[in-house]
């Protein structure tokens, strides 16, 4: 007969849980002398529900991969030579389905994600973040840095199929039943890359090799471990049968903490930019203004790439139908996703292209504040992919073909920019993820879906 466990060991045990995600993402820094003699690649995925205006982002067609901004991107007119257009890149696991919740996980995976009210989470695949995680996360501090400003959800939404929220609130899947959590509150994302008490600026032009900047940083994360051992072990002689299994997966998953610390300990080629990207420490909790609390998480990732803290990030811009209210735009009186159901009512529909416009000026922000970074004669965006888009087409119809992709940056200076790459109609978007996993120096023949890679990737 399993034994009850009292509030104050159940508390004790979330605790360590809780602490998990804070040391694999804080794990002990040993800087070594070497550093990396050019800028590494990065990549990031900048999610946008709720799909756009899709009579009005296509662009009229060419034969020389040329383009001019339709009225749905005239917020990228002055990025627009950084920037390349994908289209007919679609999930086909997604068609016939809920509107939502099982397209936001497939994102980043293409998996056939499972119905289910959150006991059996299985989104049919891993993302393409993690997996790039997995195979060079381990050459910087943080694996991959998962950014957002929603909170994430609970429950089940039964009118929308049975399907768990759950799915609807992250974009980063560890594996099929792990999503990956992301932060939502600037401060805590901040301390993430620098682990810090103080209340003033972080220089991200610091020389990490200097002892007083080491020791600030370090933290003796291993004795933690061992206490997280030890209280869940203590546990497990108190639960059931089932119960054991659940713990056994989180000693295992303490293990690979282990590992991670012990890796990191290991001197790291690393990349050290001479220049400055300054930036204070955010105060506490969530900015009243949305704009401000988006740009700040942008900066965040920003300065992560440009102190090389990650080379791998995604950024929701929202959750599934979230109810946010973007009242502070001019014109706007409602929630992004009561108004992206418009029903092609004049009033609605303007005030829908509001907010995607909206969006699009805060992808704008990040492609602009990455080309002013110079990074050895490049800048942080010519060495980096940055991709923008939703897992809907159209808001009011929910359309799956032709997702709303964009990607800006040379990712290292040879992939081109200021065009469209127009696949043939209904290409598995993970025929694009294979091409940027390549891309990224990791060996891939398939990912989730795909027939192949990416035609006129390069």
């Amino acid at each position: 007969m399993p034994q009850p466990i009292s509030r104050r060991t159940l508390l004790k045990g979330t605790g360590a849980a809780l602490a998990l995600p804070w040391l694999e993402s804080m794990s002990h820094r040993s800087f070594g002398s070497e550093t990396l003699s050019e800028p590494p690649k990065r990549v990031a995925f900048l999610f946008v529900p709720n799909g756009v205006r899709s009579d009005q982002w296509n662009p009229a067609k060419t034969n020389d991969g040329s383009f001019e901004l339709t009225p749905m991107l005239q917020p990228l007119k002055d990025v627009k030579e950084e920037i390349t257009l994908l289209e007919n890149l679609w999930h086909k696991n997604t068609v016939g389905r809920n509107g939502h919740w099982p397209k936001v996980p497939a994102w980043l995976s293409g998996g056939f994600v499972e119905r289910t009210s959150g006991r059996d989470i299985n989104t049919g695949g891993i993302s393409v973040d993690q997996v790039l995680a997995s195979k060079i996360g381990d050459r910087t501090p943080l694996p991959s840095l998962e950014l957002g400003v929603d909170a994430a959800y609970t429950g089940v939404d039964n009118v929308g199929g049975g399907f768990t929220r759950i799915y609807g609130s992250h974009i980063a899947w560890r594996d099929p039943h792990t999503p990956v959590p992301k932060e939502i509150v600037p401060r805590l994302a901040f301390d993430r890359l620098f682990r810090t008490t103080t209340a003033g600026p972080v220089v991200s032009g610091f020389n990490p090799n200097q002892k007083a900047v080491a020791d600030s940083l370090a933290r003796d994360d291993a004795s933690v471990l061992d206490l997280v051992m030890e209280d869940a072990k203590s546990l497990r002689g108190k639960v059931g049968e089932g119960d054991r299994a659940k713990l056994d997966e989180y000693l295992e998953s303490v293990r690979s903490v282990e590992k991670r610390i012990e890796s990191s300990l290991k001197p790291q080629k690393r990349w050290i930019n001479e220049g400055r990207f300054d930036l204070p420490r955010p105060g506490p909790g969530i900015p009243e203004s949305h704009e401000e609390h988006v740009r700040l998480m942008l900066d965040i990732m920003v300065l992560a790439f440009w102190t090389d803290t990650t080379r791998i990030s995604t950024f929701m811009l929202g959750n599934a139908q979230t109810g946010r209210n973007f009242s502070f735009i001019d014109g706007v009186r409602g929630s992004f996703h009561g108004l992206s159901h418009h029903r092609n009512e004049q009033k609605e529909r303007e005030q829908y292209e509001k907010i995607v416009l909206w969006h699009l000026s805060q992808y704008a922000y990040l492609i602009d504040k990455m080309r002013s970074l110079d990074e050895g004669g490049r800048s942080l965006l010519d060495n980096s992919l940055v991709m923008y888009g939703s897992s809907i087409k159209d808001g009011n119809s929910h359309q799956e073909k032709d997702l709303p992709l964009i990607l800006a940056g040379k990712g290292g200076g040879n992939f081109q920019t200021n065009r469209r790459i127009t696949a043939p109609k209904e290409t598995p978007l993970c025929n694009m993820y294979v091409s940027l996993l390549r891309h990224m120096g990791v060996e891939a023949e398939s990912f989730g879906d795909s027939t192949g890679h990416l035609e006129g990737w390069s």
